[in-house]
C-alpha cells in the first residue's frame, strides 16, 4: 500500500474535527504538540506507527482507515459517527433558532424527520436521553442504507442504555 499523506491529513483532520478536538487537545491526548497534528493534517508528516492505535481509538476508526485516508470503504459507502449525527441533531435545533420555529423551511425539514421515523424528533433537542435515542435512530438509519458505523466509536461516544446495545447488537448482526 502506498501511503498518501495528504489522504491520510485530510482524515485526520475530518475526524480530529467531527470529534469536536483542536490540533493541541489531540496532541495533549497523544503526548505530540499541535504542530506535530498540523504537520500530519497537511500532509507533511505522518504520526509515528506507536501511536496509530491510539489515535484510530480517538477517531473511532482502525488503524488501516488512518493510514487508507479513509478509502477502507466499499464502493458507495461513508463512514457515520456519533459526533456527525450529534451535530446534525444540533444543527437541526439552531435552524430552528435561527429562522424561528414557525418558520417553513424548518418545519418542512422537522415534519419530513416526523413523518420518517413516526415519532416527534423536538423533544430530542432539550432532553439529553431523548437526544442519545435519536442520535442512535439516525445511525440506524444510516446503516440500513449502507453506511458503515464503527461500533468502537458507538462504544467511545455514547453512554450505555438499551438504545446503544440495540444499534451495536445490530451491527454485529450485519457482520
Amino acid at each position: 500500500m502506498k501511503l498518501d499523506s495528504v489522504k491520510i491529513g485530510r482524515f485526520i483532520r475530518e475526524g480530529r474535527l467531527a470529534i469536536g478536538l483542536t490540533q493541541e487537545d489531540m496532541g495533549d491526548k497523544l503526548g505530540v504538540t499541535a504542530q506535530s497534528v498540523s504537520n500530519w493534517e497537511r500532509g507533511e508528516s505522518l504520526p509515528d506507527i506507536s501511536l496509530l492505535p491510539e489515535l484510530a481509538q480517538m477517531l473511532g476508526c482502525t488503524a488501516d482507515d488512518i493510514l487508507s485516508g479513509g478509502q477502507t470503504l466499499g464502493p458507495g459507502q461513508r463512514r457515520v459517527t456519533v459526533a456527525q449525527m450529534q451535530e446534525a441533531l444540533r444543527a437541526l435545533k439552531r435552524v430552528g433558532e435561527l429562522l424561528g420555529e414557525n418558520h417553513f423551511i424548518y418545519r418542512m425539514v422537522i415534519d419530513a424527520l416526523n413523518t420518517g421515523m413516526n415519532t416527534d424528533i423536538e423533544p430530542a433537542f432539550t432532553d439529553p436521553h431523548i437526544f442519545d435515542v435519536f442520535t442512535v435512530e439516525m445511525l440506524l438509519g444510516c446503516h440500513a442504507a449502507g453506511d458503515c458505523i464503527d461500533p468502537v466509536d458507538v462504544q467511545a461516544h455514547l453512554p450505555p442504555s438499551k438504545a446503544r446495545e440495540f444499534l451495536l447488537k445490530k451491527l454485529a448482526d450485519a457482520e
